[in-house]
């Protein structure tokens, strides 16, 4: 098994588990809202003659739990989604593997789940 962690703006969110679900077939996946930039180090605004600089963007954790034949066509779906044509700041995307995951409700591992 593989946790994918994506680091994605906003306004790709569905658009990214969207294209998960009809490369894979995957459904499951965690979203959390976060801040942060990289190589775009923020933006900056015009407010009123004022000018400010926004250091942090808004953006979107999502994290998916699959089989290991899976983290390439996921890997691959997330990329291709997330892409914004922006020259920088359209995130992030990576694989860690992962074991001994287990369902709260039935303590049954999610490894003997996807056998059935």
């Amino acid at each position: 098994m593989h946790k994918i962690e994506a680091v994605v703006i906003r306004e790709r969110v569905e658009t990214v588990i969207d294209a998960v679900e009809d490369a894979t077939g995957h459904v499951g996946v965690t979203v959390t809202e976060a801040i942060g930039h990289g190589r775009e180090r923020g933006v900056t605004h015009e407010y009123r003659g004022r000018v400010f600089e926004s250091r942090f963007l808004p953006k979107a954790v999502l994290v998916f739990v699959v089989d290991d034949d899976k983290v390439g066509d996921v890997t691959a779906a997330i990329a291709d989604a997330a892409r914004s044509g922006n020259e920088s700041g359209d995130g992030l995307c990576w694989a860690t593997p992962i074991g001994h995951v287990t369902h709260h409700r039935t303590g049954a591992s999610l490894e003997e789940v996807h056998v059935r």
